[in-house]
């Protein structure tokens, strides 16, 4: 059972994300978004990594009106890309370079998963203008996240293990005394 101070964290991840999006929604697909993915995701477990993706995902949504699952479903996919990825693959992995080459491939392939949502959406004649027209939105998308993940992940990994950890030794002294 989750605790609930890891509910908690996962109560102000969320809006951490969203707010950080709208304060930047004026400069297209340039955001922290990659970067606080792969950083809740290497503090949370798998399970409360995708929580916080899909309660993202439909508060995000919500917010934009696009409360569509031909939208939603490639927002969840891709999302939940970066905490199976960070779980899986690249488990334990805390080297600036090989997240951001990550965040690099995935600037493009988030993009990608859209594709066959849009073929269901507008047809099949409608790939390669979508392709194109969105190859330089996931340009930005794979240079923002690279950059980010390079200045940004290892202080913020510092400063929110350092909270995790002092209250993670309080509680194990607690509970053995």
């Amino acid at each position: 059972m989750m605790s609930v101070k890891r509910m908690i964290m996962i109560a102000l991840a969320v809006p951490i994300i969203i707010i950080q999006e709208q304060l930047l929604v004026m400069v297209p697909n340039v955001q922290f978004t990659v970067v606080l993915i792969i950083l809740f995701s290497s503090i949370f477990s798998l399970k409360e990594s995708i929580i916080m993706v899909l309660v993202y995902v439909l508060i995000d949504s919500m917010y934009m009106g696009a409360l569509n699952p031909l939208y939603m479903t490639p927002m969840v996919l891709g999302w939940s890309f970066i905490p199976l990825s960070i779980h899986t693959y690249l488990r334990g992995t805390k080297s600036e370079m090989k997240l951001a080459v990550f965040a690099l491939g995935f600037g493009f392939l988030y993009g990608w998963i859209f594709i066959p949502f849009k073929i269901i959406e507008q047809g099949i004649t409608t790939v390669w203008p979508y392709f194109i027209a969105d190859l330089p939105f996931e340009i930005i998308m794979a240079a923002t996240g690279f950059i980010t993940v390079i200045l940004l992940f290892k202080p913020l990994y510092k400063i929110i293990k350092q909270y995790d950890t002092e209250d993670l030794h309080t509680y194990r002294k607690a509970k053995t005394n």
